[in-house]
């Protein structure tokens, strides 16, 4: 079963950092998951395990979990 789900959460994950990229091009942003969930058609859950596992693998960003108010709120700049 993982075979099968493992293509469909790099493509979420692709479509996560290229969304990121983008956000951080004039600088850093805080941004909470349920806002990322809506631009990217992802849950917050997603976004929450994806943005963890991208704060270790993606070199170009820095991912940081700043607060947690009705949602959690991530800061990301430029790697």
């Amino acid at each position: 079963m993982s075979a099968t789900t493992e293509p469909s959460t790099e493509s979420k994950e692709t479509r996560l950092r290229r969304y990121l990229r983008q956000r951080v091009e004039d600088g850093e942003v805080y941004i909470k998951s349920k806002f990322i969930a809506d631009d990217v058609e992802l849950s917050p859950k997603e976004i929450g395990a994806l943005m963890v596992k991208l704060s270790d693998s993606a070199a170009e960003l820095e991912i940081e979990k700043w607060s947690y108010t009705s949602a959690t709120t991530w800061r990301v700049t430029q790697g």
